[in-house]
């Protein structure tokens, strides 16, 4: 489980991308790298990382759910993800 300072971290910087994105599409297309520069760095959506909605971990994460291997694993054992069942043969 990840420490919730760094959960708190991540979500900080999806809030400043998507307050800023407008205002970095704009910058953008008038060439101005300047005013892109002034700009926060955590306002880049290349900065974000995907993590797990429920956990927060960092890797293993699958991105059609939002969660982690390991939770999908267990919540789709215990039946709570619609149209997922273990498969057997």
């Amino acid at each position: 489980m990840a420490r919730e300072a760094i959960k708190a971290r991540e979500r900080k910087r999806e809030r400043l991308v998507a307050k800023f994105a407008a205002k970095r599409k704009a910058l953008k297309e008038a060439g101005d790298w300047e005013g892109l520069d002034a700009l926060p760095k955590n306002s880049s959506p290349v900065r974000l990382h995907n993590r797990c909605k429920l956990t927060g971990r960092p890797k293993g994460y699958m991105r059609k759910f939002g969660i982690s291997r390991v939770t999908f694993r267990e919540m789709a054992s215990a039946g709570k993800i619609p149209g997922v069942t273990k498969s057997s043969w």
